[in-house]
């Protein structure tokens, strides 16, 4: 019996692409899958579990990011300072006021590999809560994610 061996891409071998993504009125967890497969490299027969594949993400219009029901008046966010007493609770609505690129990058980093490599991966996503991003010199390419947007 032959074992087939698993399959490692060469660092020369890995093509990155610069993709963007308009969130604009697109489902906040549809929109955040569909990143976070671009971003481990899912979407090409190079792929390996293992390594980093990816592609870069441009996410813009984050402020204007859909979520359903009533989440954007129940949804809280949980962050803790490390000493005694320090958990902080933030709703969705005061978020998206303060930071909205914070809403679609935990979001995204949530589905990605929690260890060294989930934070490598974590790198290359780039989020802008409007329609200007200042990575126009990497030609990035225009993404149209496979979702539905969402009237408010």
């Amino acid at each position: 019996m032959k074992l087939q061996k698993t399959y490692t891409p060469k660092a020369a071998e890995i093509e990155r692409h610069w993709w963007v993504v308009d969130a604009e009125g697109l489902p906040l967890g549809r929109l955040s899958t569909e990143v976070a497969s671009l971003l481990r490299g899912k979407h090409k027969p190079s792929y390996a579990p293992h390594m980093d594949t990816g592609d870069h993400v441009i996410v813009v219009n984050a402020d204007k990011v859909a979520v359903s029901s009533d989440k954007s008046k129940t949804k809280i966010y949980y962050r803790h300072s490390g000493f005694p007493g320090g958990l902080k609770a933030e709703s969705f609505e005061a978020l998206r006021e303060r930071r909205p690129e914070a809403i679609v990058e935990r979001a995204v980093r949530g589905m990605l590999p929690k260890n060294r490599l989930g934070r490598q991966i974590g790198g290359k996503l780039k989020v802008y809560a409007g329609p200007d991003h200042p990575h126009q010199a990497q030609k990035p390419k225009r993404y149209e994610p496979s979702i539905e947007k969402v009237e408010n």
